[in-house]
């Protein structure tokens, strides 16, 4: 079970990323000065990176969104070693108050664990909303460490991963070996 390091509310844009190598392929992190704000294989869009609002914040806001890069990028080369099985590093992703209740739920999966998207629903006190459980798992941008890939179909078969049920097998594959 994972502590709550993630930051609800309306956070500030990412104005820092770092690409970092997986055994998952190339990540892509973006953090703004509270928390790591995307992860994902495939490389940040320019949306996604505030250059206007860096350009007026003072260097420690960004040196400490940098810092959080590297605080990432160190726990995630520990969770792909097999020695990190829970993540500290804050995590400000923006979403809707129903999308942040969902990815709570998602840190509370324990490292190795599966669920369904009713288990989840069912968690937020909503046991007909697994249908928008799974939208708002689709929309997690902080992949692995928000881990929506420990979620799975009722049957137990592997559904729906942003970014490929390749990807979403071998996460599940490192956290069962």
């Amino acid at each position: 079970m994972s502590d709550n390091y993630l930051i609800a509310g309306t956070n500030p844009s990412a104005i820092a990323y770092l690409e970092i190598a997986s055994p998952v392929g190339p990540l892509w992190l973006t953090a703004s000065e509270l928390g790591l704000c995307s992860l994902r294989p495939v490389a940040p869009e320019p949306s996604m990176l505030d250059e206007r609002r860096r350009a007026r914040v003072a260097d420690d806001v960004i040196i400490a969104a940098e810092n959080i890069l590297v605080v990432a990028q160190q726990q995630l080369d520990e969770y792909f070693t097999k020695t990190r099985r829970q993540f500290t590093v804050p995590l400000a992703p923006t979403g809707t108050v129903f999308q942040q209740q969902v990815w709570q739920q998602l840190l509370l999966i324990p490292f190795g664990n599966i669920a369904c998207y009713g288990d989840l629903a069912q968690r937020i006190g909503n046991p007909k909303a697994a249908r928008a459980v799974g939208a708002a798992n689709g929309a997690n941008r902080i992949a692995i460490i928000i881990p929506c890939h420990r979620v799975i179909g009722k049957q137990g078969a592997l559904t729906g991963y942003a970014w490929g049920l390749t990807m979403k097998q071998q996460l599940i594959d490192i956290e069962r070996s």
